[in-house]
């Protein structure tokens, strides 16, 4: 069997426990068969977006189907800290940029945020509803390319109100220039969930950050350099999962 990590990734909605075959179809299925080109014979892993797995040998192919034999299934446990990255909503295509490369660093949720300094505006209900549709398409497309068997959480678009809420209850890290500390300062040592706040184009605001720091947020910089909204979170995942060692838990045997 090829080594799991070089396996192509296909998504489906449920594995069940002892399953001997599984089929893709649909959409899932027309990716394999058409735009990948799987033959028979050919080793992929089926996931089911949430860490369950199987390793598969195809068994069949046709125009929008694909039926493989399962020979290992398996299930990927949740990497500590869990990483929530808030999202300041990012002007014209950036905010799909940033959703990849969270995704691709290996993120657990992405939280759309309405901040103050917010170029971009989700004005309604309904552009809100499709943005985040929007951001989830991109996650999953970006976590079958980075062979992740957990897709990131995409929640739905909150205010600051709500982002206080949810700073209280975790601990909260604040990306900003004008910072002090450093974020490879700081300790991480038996925090279980954190929350990383990624502030849009014109920054977080002066009174966004004392509030922050008012439900006990910790404001830090990346470093001397001024960092795209884009990619200032892709960054910082990486300096945490750096730190805590979540990248050292990952196999690919």
């Amino acid at each position: 069997m090829t080594a799991s990590g070089q396996l192509p990734v296909f998504y489906i909605g449920t594995i069940p426990p002892g399953a001997t075959s599984l089929t893709l179809d649909g959409d899932e299925g027309l990716h394999a068969a058409k735009v990948r080109r799987i033959r028979v014979g050919e080793q992929i892993r089926i996931a089911d977006g949430a860490g369950a797995f199987a390793d598969c040998a195809v068994e069949s192919v046709a125009a929008r189907t694909l039926v493989a034999r399962v020979v290992r299934h398996g299930a990927d446990p949740v990497r500590r800290p869990t990483i929530t990255v808030v999202q300041a909503l990012p002007k014209a295509d950036r905010g799909s940029l940033a959703v990849e490369l969270l995704t691709e660093a290996g993120v657990d949720e992405i939280v759309p945020w309405q901040s103050r300094n917010c170029v971009a505006r989700w004005s309604d209900p309904q552009k809100a509803a499709r943005g985040v549709a929007k951001w989830a398409v991109t996650a999953r497309e970006a976590a079958k390319q980075s062979r992740r068997t957990r897709v990131p959480i995409i929640a739905p678009l909150i205010s600051t109100r709500e982002l206080l809420q949810r700073a209280k209850d975790q601990r909260t890290i604040v990306l900003h220039e004008s910072a002090t500390a450093s974020l490879m300062q700081q300790s991480f040592s038996g925090v279980s969930d954190l929350m990383v706040i990624v502030g849009p184009e014109g920054g977080v605001s002066p009174d966004e950050v004392a509030d922050l720091r008012g439900v006990g947020a910790c404001v830090v910089h990346l470093g001397p350099e001024v960092l795209r909204t884009s990619s200032a979170g892709l960054a910082a995942v990486a300096v945490i999962s750096a730190l805590t060692g979540r990248w050292d838990a990952i196999s690919r045997s």
